[in-house]
């Protein structure tokens, strides 16, 4: 009994290693909104995927993390979550309420954008802006 008291710890600590490795398409979002709002270009680039696709105004690949820092950087806006809509396993649909974030003046203040986010592996595969529902209506 000694020697499995000894080991629960170790166990309990992986354990919870490999759960933040597998992170839902919404904390995902999430993380990638925060790091935006601080302004952390470098944290929000580090979600995407080598490869992954960015639909905004045509259709961009991000073929790593130079792309993706420079992608992020160029944001004007960062934004408050106002809703999230499961779409699958590995999809969702995020409504943000615009607002300027560090070094940035946000082009649209106050006015509400939604992005799908495709995710895998809890790296972004497809970040995709769509027009955002009509409010008080689901996605």
């Amino acid at each position: 009994m000694k020697r499995w008291s000894k080991l629960l710890p170790a166990v309990l600590v992986l354990a919870a290693c490999g759960a933040r490795g597998a992170q839902t398409p919404e904390q995902v979002a999430r993380a990638w909104s925060a790091a935006l709002n601080k302004g952390d270009d470098e944290a929000a680039a580090a979600l995407f995927a080598p490869g992954a696709e960015v639909v905004q105004n045509g259709t961009l690949v991000l073929r790593g993390a130079r792309d993706a820092v420079a992608w992020n950087a160029a944001l004007p806006c960062g934004g408050a979550i106002v809703d999230v809509s499961i779409q699958s396993p590995q999809q969702v649909l995020v409504v943000f309420r615009l607002k300027d974030r560090p070094g940035h003046t946000c082009d649209a203040p106050e006015q509400d954008a939604a992005a799908v986010f495709r995710v895998a592996n809890g790296k972004i595969t497809l970040w995709h802006q769509v027009p955002p529902p009509p409010q008080g209506q689901a996605a």
